[in-house]
C-alpha cells in the first residue's frame, strides 16, 4: 500500500469505516485509519511471512532456501534471519530478478560486487547468498546494523558522505522494510 505522503507499508486488510475513511490492518501488526483519499494504490504484497525459525537443526537435511542462507550464514557469523529479510526486500525471493540498476539475483549482487566475490552465476542462489552475505558481513565491522543496511542498499560511500543513512528515500524505506522483517 501506498500513501501520498510516500510512506509505503505491507498490509493485510483494507476495510472501509464510513465518512471516507478506511482501516488498514498491517502485516507487521497494528492499524491505520485514514481518508481513501490518501492512497495513492493498494498492490498484492509478495513478501511471504518470516519461517518462524531460520536455524538448521542438526540432522536436519540442508535444502532450499532455508538451507542456502544457513550455509552462507554460519561461517560468516551473520544472523540467517538478517539475510533472509535482505532477499525478501531486495528480491521478493526472485533468484532471477535483475533491477534496473543491473543489481542480479536473490540478494541483488551488483556487477562489481558479484566480480569481487568470484561469483561465475549472479542468479545461482547458492552463490548469490554465498556472495551476499560476505559482503553483509564485511559492512558491520565498519558500520551498524542500520548503517550496514543502507551501505547495502546506496553503497558505503553514501553513507560515509552523509555520515549515517542517506536522505534517499528509497535507502530509508529499504532500511526501515529490513528491520521490520527482522524484528
Amino acid at each position: 500500500m501506498y500513501l501520498t505522503s510516500g510512506r509505503a507499508d505491507s498490509v493485510e486488510r483494507v476495510d472501509a469505516v464510513g465518512d471516507g475513511r478506511v482501516r488498514l490492518t498491517l502485516r507487521q501488526g497494528g492499524e491505520i485509519v485514514c481518508a481513501r483519499a490518501l492512497i495513492v494504490r493498494v498492490v498484492a504484497d509478495e513478501l511471504p511471512s518470516p519461517p518462524a525459525r531460520l536455524a538448521v537443526e542438526p540432522g536436519v537435511p540442508r535444502s532450499g532456501l532455508k538451507g542456502i542462507i544457513a550455509e552462507a550464514s554460519a561461517p560468516h557469523d551473520v544472523d540467517p534471519a538478517l539475510v533472509w529479510a535482505v532477499i525478501a526486500v531486495e528480491s521478493a525471493f526472485a533468484p532471477n530478478a535483475r533491477s534496473l540498476k543491473g543489481a542480479m539475483g536473490l540478494m541483488q549482487l551488483m556487477p562489481a560486487a558479484a566480480a569481487q566475490y568470484a561469483v561465475g552465476d549472479p542468479f545461482d542462489p547458492a552463490q548469490n547468498v554465498e556472495a551476499g552475505t560476505r559482503h553483509l558481513r564485511s559492512l558491520p565491522d565498519r558500520f551498524d546494523t542500520m548503517m550496514a543496511l543502507a551501505a547495502y542498499n546506496a553503497g558505503e560511500g553514501a553513507v560515509a558522505r552523509f555520515g549515517g543513512i542517506p536522505p534517499y528515500r528509497e535507502t530509508r524505506e529499504y532500511v526501515a522494510r529490513v528491520l521490520r522483517l527482522l524484528h
